[in-house]
């Protein structure tokens, strides 16, 4: 067996644990929380606002294990090792937004979706697939998955309690990260995406965002 296909071998036993890591075992990074500067008070929350605030961010850690899979999958095959090294610097980005998305769930007292395995596993061969259609493709899927990650935190803002500051500073810093992500995206040579390809991608975020709110 050549070193190459070694060393392929290597890095998917490597993408394994991390799959096995990120989907079984709590989320954890050394990066500040936004959150911890914003005052704890959950006590103003009434429990329908608490218990919506959990669905908000259960859906936005299953958006953060699909993000970070997304661009695992593109960097395992993509030839061009900078480019690979963006997307796993964009994936450990993304892990820090899932820490954080999951703290918060659990000071509000509730849990994860219990369908993250599938979220991650999904989307991981997704990434794989569109990183094998080329590497302007690959990023033009990114740039994609940003703006259209970027509407849903939007909607998610419009939505939250006013007085849920913890839950907020967290999506803002998050919607703030995943623009740079998707202008650097493009400006790196990005394609376009068609329109169809657009919808698909919408389609399947809204059954993603539907399932994870709930299970």
């Amino acid at each position: 067996m050549s070193a190459h296909r070694i060393g392929f071998v290597d890095r998917c036993i490597a993408e394994l644990d991390t799959a096995l890591r990120v989907s079984c075992a709590p989320a954890r990074t050394s990066a500040a929380n936004p959150a911890d500067d914003a005052p704890p008070a959950d006590a103003e929350l009434s429990a329908t606002e608490r218990n919506l605030s959990a669905r908000l961010m259960r859906v936005n850690h299953a958006g953060e294990i699909a993000a970070q899979a997304l661009y695992r999958g593109q960097s395992l095959v993509t030839e061009d090792s900078a480019l690979g090294q963006k997307l796993l610097t964009a994936a450990d980005e993304e892990h820090a937004h899932l820490a954080w998305c999951q703290a918060r769930v659990n000071e509000l007292g509730s849990h994860v979706s219990y369908l993250t395995p599938l979220w991650y596993s999904g989307s991981f061969l997704i990434g794989v697939a569109v990183a094998l259609t080329g590497d302007r493709t690959s990023l033009g899927f990114l740039a994609e998955t940003e703006k259209q990650v970027t509407k849903h935190l939007d909607g998610h803002l419009q939505k939250l309690p006013a007085s849920d500051k913890r839950s907020r500073r967290i999506l803002e810093k998050m919607r703030e990260d995943e623009i740079n992500h998707g202008t650097n995206a493009m400006a790196s040579g990005g394609k376009e995406l068609p329109e169809s390809a657009k919808s698909v991608m919408r389609c399947a975020s809204r059954i993603m965002t539907t399932l994870a709110q709930r299970i």
